[in-house]
């Protein structure tokens, strides 16, 4: 039997502390080697016991969590699930601990307390597995990530691909992946469609802190938006985002559905709807995510005429999405990270 994944708790209440601690344990995998009140004292025991993932509260007094990722991870990279509250403030604040580094997330339960906790220990316990699989290395040395510099299109390759649709699928590190790959994306790229696992409410935080990032447009796509250049549609957590088209242009369809591949927003409702209703004028680009969802849906692109490439293994948190979508022949190519969104700009403007 393999050894089990050591895992540190992180948070200030004694109550929580207690709970994850009983609700992880549950797992014959996973041994909770300690706990910590807060990020100093955390500090210390992350070199005593050598965890291998963290959970870490998200809001936290003397120093937050983020702050606390900021600090640790250029020094002592390591997979972190981090345990978040529904307020506003713990959304914004999960969404920059995505950004500093931390794998994955849950909520903390606002009802139904008894079985939402439940419901949390247990997806807690799948994504601290998850993590521990997880590749954080390149976080080692790293300054904090800035938008990079834009791809660029000249203006009559521009006009020609209006017509195009982008179609991004991405899970767990994908936040960030996503960040690093949209924000080279010129104010005039072609429409681009997004579902990246998430749940209600933190969907729309993420594309509010995209659309402060990038130079196209972002926002949480609604049933109705037109996709059309210049603007990023984000699908809503707990709905099927479907494209389709309406006279001579493409819109979204956000409807709240069954889980497909697992997941609702599903990669593969997506992607299944380019292949049917945009087919060769699409582009499909994979990024880092634990398990297959996307990988049917971007062989049916393939299959309708469509381009698409995945991340590639060095630069992926989880090396699952994308390699089970290269594997089945959906993604013609594995890509960097840093070079997918140079990538895609080409192939826009190739014959």
């Amino acid at each position: 039997m393999p050894k089990p994944i050591r895992v540190l708790v992180i948070d200030d209440s004694a109550l929580i502390r207690q709970i994850l601690t009983q609700g992880l344990s549950m797992d014959p995998e996973i041994e909770v080697v300690g706990s910590a009140v807060d990020p100093y004292i955390a500090r210390d025991k992350i070199v005593q016991l050598r965890p291998d993932v963290l959970t870490l509260d998200v809001e936290m007094p003397r120093m937050d969590g983020v702050e606390f990722l900021r600090k640790l991870m250029p020094q002592y990279p390591l997979p972190i699930v981090m345990v978040s509250s529904l307020t506003q403030r713990g959304k914004q604040i999960t969404i920059e601990a995505l950004e500093a580094g931390a794998v994955d997330f849950v909520s903390k339960p606002t009802s139904n307390v008894a079985q939402g906790m439940n419901n949390m220990l247990s997806e807690l316990r799948k994504k601290v597995k998850t993590a521990a699989r997880a590749n954080v290395s390149h976080w080692k040395n790293k300054t904090p990530s800035q938008p990079g510099a834009q791809a660029t299109m000249s203006s009559s390759a521009l006009a020609e691909s209006t017509d195009k649709v982008i179609a991004i699928g991405a899970s767990t590190g994908g936040t960030e992946a996503l960040k690093r790959v949209v924000c080279k994306f010129p104010a005039t790229a072609p429409g681009v469609v997004i579902v990246q696992h998430m749940p209600p409410g933190f969907t729309k935080m993420f594309a509010e802190r995209l659309n402060q990032l990038c130079a196209m447009e972002v926002k949480e796509a609604e049933t109705g938006d037109r996709i059309r250049s210049g603007r990023i549609l984000v699908a809503p957590g707990a709905k099927q985002l479907e494209v389709v088209r309406s006279g001579g242009m493409y819109q979204v369809r956000c409807e709240p559905g069954e889980k497909v591949s697992g997941h609702c927003p599903s990669v593969d409702v997506m992607m299944n709807s380019v292949a049917k209703n945009v087919g060769a004028n699409a582009i499909g680009v994979m990024l880092t995510g634990m398990g297959a969802d996307g990988s049917e849906g971007m062989l049916a692109m393939k299959n309708a005429g469509a381009r698409n490439i995945a991340q590639d293994e060095a630069s992926c948190v989880v090396f699952g999405m994308p390699k089970v979508a290269y594997e089945k022949g959906g993604a013609e190519k594995l890509v960097p990270l840093e070079n997918i969104a140079a990538k895609v700009i080409s192939m826009l403007t190739e014959k």
